[in-house]
């Protein structure tokens, strides 16, 4: 079974087939840390594959052999003439790339610069976007009370549709108007005949009481007057008895 490299590290990605999220599982030979060095040395030398000598190796090599080239006897100047060509050319050849990563790094921070621009937009488009979200919540809640108002006011209205209309009402109003004054005369009429049997009961009384306590009068004189003639016969029929005794004398 074989074994992973000592810096090697697993990547995930997820993507979507068919509506179906898969994972996909990347293996690589280097972690993140490791791939910036290995870039920018790279960049630096202007290596870009494993093979053939670097670049600024070749140019330093070219630029050291011109040199020593000069050093040696001024009889050799063709040789450094050509050296220098061939150096120049070599400094054209390593240039021409250096150029491309300046257009390219040029090009990058203005992309960067643009995203940038474009992050402060999509951040004030979020803000806007909030105070709006802010402001359609209290419009909603608004139109609920609204809607609210206006299904109170629709029950309302059907409620006074389901009633009479107004001239009916009117009519039944004058009606128990009508009704009411005739039971309000009939009810002064009954409390006036009313004080009226009050004073006549009143009086009844008054002489029913005045009746008996002249009955009561004549029944004691009555009975004076019975006891007055009992007495009377009394004392007459004492008075022949009291003469018939004999008078009683002294002797002598």
């Amino acid at each position: 079974m074989a074994t992973e490299p000592a810096g090697a590290r697993t990547g995930t990605k997820v993507k979507k087939v068919a509506g179906k999220r898969e994972e996909v599982t990347g293996h690589f030979a280097f972690g993140p840390a490791e791939d910036d060095a290995i870039i920018r040395q790279r960049l630096l030398t202007r290596t870009t594959t494993t093979r053939g000598e670097p670049p600024l190796k070749k140019l330093l090599k070219k630029f050291v052999a011109f040199v020593a080239e000069v050093d040696k006897s001024s009889d050799n100047v063709v040789e450094c003439e050509k050296l220098y060509k061939s150096l120049l050319q070599e400094l054209s050849t390593f240039e021409l790339p250096l150029l491309k990563t300046r257009a390219v790094i040029d090009a990058n921070k203005r992309e960067q610069q643009s995203f940038k621009d474009l992050q402060q937009q999509l951040d004030q488009q979020t803000i806007q976007t909030r105070n709006d979200i802010e402001d359609l919540k209290i419009q909603l809640e608004q139109s609920k009370i609204e809607r609210q108002h206006k299904e109170e006011c629709e029950a309302i209205r059907r409620l006074i549709a389901a009633q009479p209309p107004r001239s009916e009402t009117q009519n039944v109003i004058t009606e128990l108007e009508k009704e009411i004054a005739t039971l309000e005369a009939e009810n002064m009429t009954a409390t006036r005949t009313l004080e009226l049997r009050k004073k006549q009961f009143a009086l009844l009384l008054h002489a029913v009481d005045s009746l008996q306590t002249t009955l009561e009068d004549e029944q004691q004189s009555s009975a004076i007057e019975q006891d007055t003639s009992g007495s009377g016969a009394f004392v007459s029929m004492e008075a022949p008895v009291a003469a018939a005794e004999p008078m009683a004398v002294d002797p002598v």
